[in-house]
């Protein structure tokens, strides 16, 4: 049986870009909800260390993981004629992602050291770190292997498809390290039938939501043709 491209089933990118927009409004709005109503605020210093603390999933899940979404989206939802323009975004925002996973992992060890926890000791930390760490190589190595003027048209055209690989195989473990961390704050708040609860389970549903929309933009072609 032959096997149909993406164009024969009349799909273009634009809907799951759109739906990835509306997943990142909604994460965002939920995430939110949960840190300052029901884990009691944020903030860099405080008596109660929990609110440092209530930083991590803020930084992680909306400015890690959702921006590091849009970044990759980028060429799909920016002007298809302004290449300078994609390219710029898409380092921009990747760059802004990349800060917040590195403030993401810093209040967290924050948050240990003021309070005499341990230091990665579960699977969610490993994972966690390892992604801001691997993410950060791939934005140096993007820089001046597309941006960087110097570099050679051949060699770029060698490294874009490992680029575009290994990107994606980033953002998963970025999606995997949200997912975990979600259900080990579940654990340890022993959450059981509660608002919070509800709550915490439709951000790794609507996480989860998300990152197959961002799969399915980077595959689908930009616009249906005819």
């Amino acid at each position: 049986m032959a096997i149909k491209n993406s164009s024969s089933f009349n799909l273009s990118a634009a809907p799951s870009a759109f739906l990835a927009q509306l997943l990142i409004i909604s994460v965002t709005v939920l995430v939110l909800i949960w840190v300052l109503h029901f884990r009691e605020g944020i903030a860099f210093n405080s008596q109660n260390k929990f609110k440092i603390f209530n930083l991590h999933p803020l930084f992680m899940a909306v400015g890690f993981l959702l921006i590091a979404g849009e970044a990759i989206m980028t060429y799909k939802i920016l002007p298809a004629g302004n290449r300078k323009l994609q390219k710029g975004g898409h380092l921009l925002l990747h760059l802004i992602a990349l800060i917040c996973g590195i403030l993401g992992i810093y209040v967290v060890f924050k948050f240990n050291n003021e309070t005499s926890g341990k230091h990665l000791y579960t699977f969610h930390s490993w994972i966690g770190l390892s992604s801001v760490a691997l993410f950060g190589f791939q934005w140096i190595l993007g820089f001046f292997s597309f941006w960087w003027p110097r570099a050679e048209m051949g060699a770029r055209a060698r490294l874009a498809p490992w680029h575009v690989f290994f990107g994606i195989v980033i953002f998963l473990i970025v999606v995997l390290s949200v997912e975990t961390g979600l259900v080990e704050i579940f654990t340890i708040l022993v959450l059981t039938r509660s608002q919070e609860a509800l709550i915490v389970n439709f951000i790794g549903v609507l996480v989860l939501l998300f990152a197959v929309s961002v799969g399915l933009t980077v595959i689908l072609p930009r616009s249906y043709n005819y």
